[in-house]
């Protein structure tokens, strides 16, 4: 069976990382980064701020190219994207494990503002609006572009083939590209991250869908890790605990 990691090199490799070896030893990883993630070049407006919001790791790292002002506190997304702020060197606190928590989580306690959410071009939600419009002034600018990249030659084979896929998709703009390029009929398993990135994946053939009991890593492995468990029984090979 095909481990289908379509996240960006960097991050796909961290996940692989983390799970167990008897999971590996029942796989083949196939790296196929569906998002490009590039800088957009420019300056930071950071002067007259009085703190960060940032959503993704992605973010992170693009501002910390773009600048090197660490001067102002970064509420940050998830345990990721606050340790990616954190050794980028902003002081960095995790305001919420989704971006509707720290949503809430912003508005109850009111930080000193205005704010800038550093973000994707391509962005739901549209935090800064909804934020201004509740009483809190923050603005938003797009640091980063994820451009759209086809299945790697590997992928396609898999895909094409006739061993059972697994794929973990961890955002609604990779599963709505996911979803747009598959065409295979062997025994696909995904798992998504959230709800948001689950929807896109819905309308495909797909032999079981797992979303994570919470938007991070550590549930998306256990997703993983059950679905290669139902692969192997598809297979008629034992469990791989």
């Amino acid at each position: 069976m095909y481990l289908l990691m379509t996240r960006p090199r960097a991050a796909s490799e961290r996940f692989v990382a983390q799970l167990p070896p008897k999971v590996l030893e029942r796989v083949k990883v196939i790296y196929s980064p569906l998002l490009d993630i590039r800088p957009i070049e420019g300056k930071i407006g950071m002067s007259g701020h009085g703190g960060l919001i940032f959503t993704s790791a992605n973010g992170v790292q693009a501002a910390a190219r773009l600048t090197g002002d660490r001067s102002l506190p970064a509420y940050c997304v998830g345990e990721v994207t606050t340790a990616t702020a954190a050794r980028a060197g902003w002081q960095a606190e995790m305001a919420g494990e989704t971006a509707e928590a720290l949503f809430a989580n912003l508005l109850r306690r009111r930080p000193p503002g205005p704010l800038l959410h550093l973000r994707g071009e391509h962005s739901r939600g549209n935090l800064a609006e909804r934020l201004t419009q509740s009483g809190l002034t923050v603005r938003d600018q797009a640091i980063y572009r994820q451009l759209l990249l086809p299945f790697s030659d590997e992928a396609t084979e898999a895909m094409l083939g006739d061993q059972p896929v697994i794929a973990p998709v961890f955002s609604p703009r990779t599963a709505r590209q996911f979803a747009d390029l598959w065409s295979g009929s062997v025994p696909l398993m995904l798992a998504a991250i959230s709800e948001a990135a689950a929807e896109p994946l819905e309308s495909m053939n797909f032999h079981c869908l797992k979303i994570a009991k919470q938007p991070n890593s550590e549930q998306m492995g256990k997703a993983v890790r059950k679905l290669v468990k139902h692969a192997m029984r598809l297979e008629g090979v034992g469990d791989a605990d």
